[in-house]
C-alpha cells in the first residue's frame, strides 16, 4: 500500500485546488515557470500555498557555508507553502522549478483558510497531508544523522517502491516508475552522484534491484 494514505490515492491537486469550487474560481491563478525559477526565497512572505499542476519543485535551504541541502523533491498532484497554514511569517525554505514546463496553483491562504471552514473533509486532508510530510521529513533527518549512505538509499528505494511500484505480472516482481534523475536522488539521500552510482551497482550486483533510465526493478526485498 503506498504511504500516501492521506490522498487515498488521489490527485491531491484535483481535491484542493480553488477551481473545484464554484465561489473561488476567480481567485485563483496559475503559473508557468521554467527550469530552474524560484517559485520563492528564503524570508520571502509566507502568504500563499501552491498546488503542483504539471513539473517537478524542489524545495530546499542553503547552510550558512552556502551549500545547497535538499528537502524534498514534489511533482504533479503535491502540495507545498503549507507552513503558511499554521501561521508562518517568512518562509525558511526555497521552492525552486527543476522541470522546464511547471504549472502551479498559487492559493491565497485567506482563500484557504475559507475552503477549510466551509469543507470539514478538505480541511481534514490538509491537517492529514501536514502531518504526513512531517513524519517523513523528521525520519529523512533521521537517516542523514544516524545512517551510512547504503541504508539511505534503500530506504528510499523503499519509498520508491511503495509510492510508484506495481506487481509485474510477467515476473511477478514490483517495478516502479518514477519522476526523480539520479541529482535527484543524490541531494535527497545526501550523498553524490559518483557515489550513488557505486550503490546502485552494488545493489544490482547483489540481485536487490534492476533499472533502466526512470525505471526501477525490485528483484527481492534487501535484508
Amino acid at each position: 500500500m503506498s504511504k500516501l494514505w492521506y490522498l487515498e490515492n488521489v490527485n491531491l491537486f484535483k481535491i484542493l485546488c480553488p477551481h473545484k469550487y464554484g465561489a473561488y474560481k476567480d481567485c485563483h491563478n496559475f503559473h508557468n515557470y521554467n527550469k530552474l525559477d524560484y517559485v520563492y526565497f528564503e524570508k520571502d512572505a509566507s502568504n500563499k500555498v501552491f498546488l503542483i499542476d504539471k513539473g517537478k519543485v524542489k524545495i530546499g535551504y542553503y547552510t550558512e557555508e552556502g551549500k545547497e541541502i535538499i528537502k524534498s523533491i514534489l511533482g504533479k498532484g503535491e502540495l507545498f507553502g503549507e507552513k503558511a497554514i499554521l501561521g508562518e511569517d517568512k518562509r525558511n525554505e526555497f521552492a525552486q522549478s527543476i522541470d522546464n514546463q511547471t504549472s502551479i496553483c498559487a492559493i491565497g491562504i485567506e482563500t484557504l483558510h475559507e475552503l477549510m471552514r466551509d469543507n470539514q473533509t478538505f480541511t481534514l486532508k490538509i491537517y492529514k497531508f501536514i502531518s504526513f510530510r512531517i513524519q517523513k521529513l523528521e525520519r529523512r533527518l533521521q537517516l542523514l544523522l544516524f545512517k551510512d549512505t547504503k541504508t539511505r538509499l534503500l530506504d528510499f528505494l523503499d519509498e520508491l517502491c511503495e509510492d510508484y511500484g506495481v506487481c509485474c505480472e510477467e515476473t511477478g516482481k514490483m517495478k516502479a516508475e518514477h519522476p526523480y534523475t539520479q541529482k535527484d536522488i543524490a541531494n535527497l539521500i545526501g550523498s553524490s552522484r559518483p557515489t550513488l552510482n557505486l550503490l546502485m551497482n552494488e545493489l544490482k550486483e547483489e540481485g536487490l534491484i534492476d533499472f533502466k533510465g526512470k525505471h526501477l526493478f525490485f528483484l527481492k526485498k534487501s535484508a
